[in-house]
């Protein structure tokens, strides 16, 4: 089995709502990665191209860069913690990857030491 990765990251602000009580809005510097995995190599010796799982990714999180999550269509009025957010990058990348490879996650990082990862 082989595993990729490409990173990228995005400022967009959010104030989650725990437990009744919404957050202060706020910003982060959120940085991504994704995890591309695959048993066999294409004739090239690929998973999948770097470049092209590269574009793609920042395709999908450019639909998040400078929003208010809280308010962005794309996550269809969900409460936008780190699992959502990381929930919805990982189910619109998967839609771009080339079988036989697969997403096998995308780990979100919102702050220092603060990671949500979401497994396909």
């Amino acid at each position: 089995m082989f595993d990729v990765s490409v990173s990228d990251s995005f400022i967009a602000q959010h104030a989650v709502t725990i437990g009744g009580v919404e957050e202060i809005p706020h910003e982060h510097d959120w940085k991504v990665t994704a995890v591309v995995s695959g048993e066999t190599l294409d004739e090239d010796g690929l998973v999948v191209d770097f470049l092209q799982l590269q574009k793609d990714l920042h395709e999908v999180v450019g639909t998040l860069v400078d929003t208010n999550l809280n308010t962005n269509a794309v996550l269809n009025g969900k409460n936008p913690s780190t699992e959502i957010v990381a929930m919805y990058i990982a189910t619109e990348l998967a839609k771009r990857v080339p079988s036989p490879a697969r997403l096998h996650c995308v780990e979100l990082t919102e702050a220092p030491n603060c990671i949500a990862t979401y497994r396909l």
